[in-house]
């Protein structure tokens, strides 16, 4: 019998789990509010509803499984609405993560309450009320803070807050930068630890915790693009020792099992700060950024979006598919061509022949405008590379970043 998958989200960074989907022989269903979605190319039957809306999901693939519609497991990609697959999972009676689970994956400070009664080491953080506040703070502690918003996602309204820097706001722009963000106007500040950034993916099963993604985050334009934080893509593998590595793996895997997550995936948000790591975030799904479905299969060979769509339908995959079985190279950067009106895209061919180069996506076209960064989404573009060194993808990479000019008036 031929198994039914429903897929939250789909958008352009959707596609490669639907795709997975489609070679594992399965049913898929595609659900995205925008009737245009990319991804509707690549499901079998195409469902208008709201991601981040639960209520609206459920109602509509309701009608849906009145037409003679079964589901037998649902599954979000690219998008952070755990909170919407778990109610499709319960009202269908299908594997997933529980609504509290959901909550806390997505409210950063019912997350960071938890890992504090869970003794899960964190920054630092405060939930906080008023431009004033933020100030009284600052002034109190006199050091670098993050401002967020405490239920966003895609770095909207995440600013870096270095006390008496000259890129330090005003610290009533700021609030309103964060709150603004907020769907709930909720805020919060935490302490920025600095150190190395890690990305970590991996799952649950049966109370064990595997964490096959591994990669540095790269935050090189942080001056650029102050006081907005900015990912550059990143590395694999890690530059750090392997006890380091282990350490923050297994930090992840208590994490996600404090947050309820059991039998599905998590994506880790780390940091390393003085040798001890800690927990930034962490979300109950799957990744962003073309983490899951391509540079962590390069990088270690493990099917991470096949295991993950193999759990969703109740399976428990063997460990040997959670574990790497080797540690390839892999870069990733993006493109940030200057503010205004696009007049030419050129260099793309050149980057697309270049050695080891796996992947040239232009977001852009001629005659739209592009805005300034403040956020993940205003990326322009994406360029991957993989190799037998983390070194030698790192120089490809860098190679067709620079081959491609994204010309602005």
């Amino acid at each position: 019998m031929q198994k039914t998958l429903i897929v939250i989200g789909a958008g352009l960074e959707s596609i490669p789990v639907l795709q997975r989907a489609n070679e594992m022989g399965l049913h898929v269903v595609a659900v995205d509010a925008n009737p245009q979605a990319p991804g509707f190319a690549h499901a079998h039957e195409s469902v208008i509803g709201c991601v981040y809306t639960p209520e609206i999901t459920v109602a509509a693939l309701t009608e849906w499984s009145r037409q003679g519609g079964k589901p037998h497991g649902v599954i979000c990609a690219a998008v952070d609405a755990p909170g919407t697959v778990a109610a499709v999972a319960d009202h269908f009676r299908l594997t997933a993560v529980s609504a509290e689970t959901a909550r806390l994956a997505t409210d950063k400070k019912a997350m960071k309450d938890r890992f504090s009664e869970m003794g899960i080491p964190i920054p630092w953080y405060q939930e906080i009320f008023s431009a004033g506040e933020l100030s009284r703070i600052l002034d109190e502690c006199r050091e670098t803070l993050v401002i967020k918003p405490v239920d966003s996602r895609g770095a909207r309204g995440v600013l870096r807050l270095v006390y008496g820097s000259a890129d330090m706001p005003d610290p009533a722009w700021a609030f309103e930068c964060a709150k603004i963000e907020s769907p709930t106007g909720r805020v919060m500040v935490e302490k920025h630890l600095d150190g190395p950034q890690i990305s970590t993916e991996g799952f649950v099963v049966n109370g064990q915790t595997f964490c096959p993604g591994f990669s540095d985050r790269n935050y090189e334009f942080l001056d650029r693009f102050a006081p907005n934080i900015i990912e550059n893509g990143g590395d694999l593998p890690s530059f750090l020792d392997q006890d380091t590595q282990q350490a923050v793996k297994d930090l992840s895997g208590k994490a996600a099992i404090a947050l309820g997550i059991e039998n599905s995936m998590f994506k880790g948000d780390m940091v390393v700060h003085n040798g001890k790591p800690y927990v930034i975030e962490m979300a109950a799904r799957l990744s962003g950024g073309y983490f899951c479905s391509h540079e962590i299969p390069w990088n270690t060979g493990v099917d991470f979006t096949g295991t993950a769509i193999r759990l969703a339908l109740g399976e428990r995959p063997d460990p040997e598919a959670m574990t790497p079985s080797f540690q390839k190279g892999v870069a990733q950067r993006y493109l940030f061509p200057k503010p205004g009106k696009v007049v030419a895209i050129e260099g793309v061919e050149t980057a697309l022949v270049m050695y080891g180069i796996c992947m040239v996506e232009i977001r852009t076209a001629v005659g739209e405008t592009i805005a300034p960064a403040t956020s993940h989404p205003a990326r322009a573009g994406v360029v991957m590379a993989k190799a037998e060194t983390r070194e030698k993808a790192i120089k490809q990479v860098e190679a067709a970043v620079a081959a491609i000019k994204i010309i602005t008036s």
